[in-house]
């Protein structure tokens, strides 16, 4: 079998500590890495975890499952995939932290690989992959780590939470959103969707959503079920006034009924304020133009699951 060995490497305008948490802190990966959509940590130990992680290679969503040792002291965490996703036979590497000075270091991303029946072109395929993801991961981090230095990190990057009262099941309200297909004939607000799950659990979702004015725009996000009780969602064509928009549907039984909730973590684009909002626009307006724009189409849509679970009762 043909075991390739890559090697990606950057210089980050940071102390080395400060790139090694980001990196050791998983939950945070999709807001960090374009390809990542979500992670879930399943086991942890002293300096062991187990993950999984669910991603973009070559633009197609996989997921796969890998253990990962943590040494604090050298700045070093390895991996190695321990249920992969074809065309991956398997997949290890490490990422390496050295101090360069007080405050610069540069970060190694090691991989090592085999395609499955050892085939030229999904090795190739892999090796397409890894070296997109990589040279993407290690970009976003140095422009995270630096950014976070920033005096105005906190202003660009906020999340916020709608939530409705539901007199009946959460399980019919999490159908409704997650049977994302249908939309078009239940949501007013949703002219067009493309939708496929081609992996049970991982979807694609691709829509036209009309606006306030009228005007429609197209969004596309890729959507992990977990269980029946939460939908995690990563958007990856955003709106002009959006870097980053991740959020989580969840679904709660209660004593009287159910509660669903829509959470939303967006950072602004902040090149983009004055050409939409107009020349004296400021983060702050921008911050409630899109918290106003996205909840009002999160409560729209929880508003129809809670008639719908509420029908069906």
């Amino acid at each position: 079998m043909t075991t390739r060995e890559v090697e990606h490497e950057i210089t980050i305008s940071a102390p080395a500590a400060a790139v090694y948490r980001l990196l050791a802190e998983v939950t945070h990966w999709p807001r960090i890495f374009p390809p990542t959509l979500y992670v879930d940590r399943e086991e942890t130990g002293s300096g062991q975890e187990r993950i999984r992680i669910w991603a973009t290679a070559n633009n197609e969503p996989k997921t796969w499952t890998s253990r990962r040792t943590l040494d604090d002291a050298a700045l070093r965490i390895t991996f190695r995939q321990e249920v992969t996703a074809p065309p991956v036979a398997a997949m290890g590497g490490t990422w390496i932290v050295e101090p360069l000075t007080p405050d610069t270091c540069r970060v190694r991303l090691l991989h090592d690989y085999r395609a499955v029946g050892d085939d030229p072109h999904d090795l190739l395929w892999i090796e397409r992959a890894v070296d997109k993801n990589s040279r993407s991961e290690l970009a976003a981090l140095k422009d995270n780590v630096e950014r976070a230095h920033a005096a105005d990190t906190q202003q660009l990057t906020f999340s916020f939470t709608d939530t409705v009262a539901i007199d009946g099941p959460a399980k019919d309200a999490f159908a409704f959103v997650n049977e994302a297909a249908r939309w078009p004939e239940r949501l007013p607000h949703v002219a067009r969707v493309r939708f496929t799950e081609d992996t049970p659990g991982l979807q694609e979702l691709e829509m036209d959503t009309r606006a306030k004015d009228g005007s429609t725009h197209t969004t596309k996000s890729y959507r992990v079920v977990l269980g029946e009780h939460r939908i995690a969602y990563k958007q990856v064509t955003l709106p002009a006034l959006m870097t980053l928009h991740t959020g989580m549907w969840t679904f709660q039984d209660t004593d009287d009924g159910a509660t669903a909730s829509s959470q939303h973590t967006v950072t602004l684009n902040t090149d983009n304020i004055t050409r939409i909002l107009g020349p004296d626009a400021t983060v702050a307006d921008a911050r409630a133009y899109v918290h106003s724009a996205l909840s009002t189409n999160s409560l729209a849509t929880l508003g129809h699951a809670k008639a719908y679970a509420e029908r069906k009762r």
